[in-house]
Formats: C-alpha cells, structure tokens, sequence
C-alpha cells in the first residue's frame, strides 16, 4: 500500500520523475487506454510513454501533452499565484483609505477692491 502523504521535499530527483511515471501509469490504466492510445492522443511516440512510465526524464512539453490527452491539466493548479496581502497589511491598507467624500472647500480670496481697513 502506498503512502497517502507523498513528501516531495524529501524525495530526489529521479524519485520525483518515478512518482510522476507512477501517476501517468496509474491514470491512463484507470482510463483504460494503451500507451499507444495515449501516445497517439498526445501526438507522441509510444517511447516517450515508455520513458516516463519507467522513471526517465521527459521534456516538460511532452509531460504536458500526455497530462492533456489523460484530461489531467487541474494538477498545474497548484502553480498558480495569487498575491496575497497579510492580514497587518491589510488592515494599514482599510485604515488609510477615505472613508466618506467632502465637497470641495471655497477658497477666501480677498477681493481686489477690498483692502482690508
């Protein structure tokens, strides 16, 4: 049985790539398609199939098309950024920010006549 929690930090490299061959494997077999089926779906050779179901490194563009001819692009999800703003952040940003409009003030100009005695 394998383990529920993968910990990628620990992994090596090519511990890495084997856990992603494992996943396309695992996930075309579950579609039950053949590596040729796949390999023609994603206009690669069948080698290249083979390659990465056996641990070897691929080129990320392959990966790619096998994980969009598997209909599993959702795993590039996690590389989305968003950019966060921390809670102290946040609340210096409310606080300056107006919090009601005023309409514009008159200036006094003395009158040009008027000089003042």
């Amino acid at each position: 049985m394998e383990k529920a929690n993968i910990s990628w930090v620990e992994m090596s490299d090519s511990g890495i790539v084997a856990a992603i061959g494992s996943f396309i494997r695992n996930t075309r077999l579950a579609q039950n398609k053949t590596q040729e089926q796949l390999a023609f779906a994603a206009g690669l050779n069948r080698t290249t199939i083979v390659q990465i179901e056996n641990g070897e490194s691929i080129t990320l563009l392959s990966l790619i098309q096998m994980l969009r001819a598997l209909d599993q692009l959702h795993v590039f999800k996690e590389f989305e950024f968003s950019d966060e703003i921390s809670p102290l952040e946040y609340a210096k940003l409310k606080k300056s920010q107006r919090g009601r409009a005023r309409p514009k003030r008159k200036q006094n100009k003395p009158k040009s006549e008027d000089l003042g005695w």
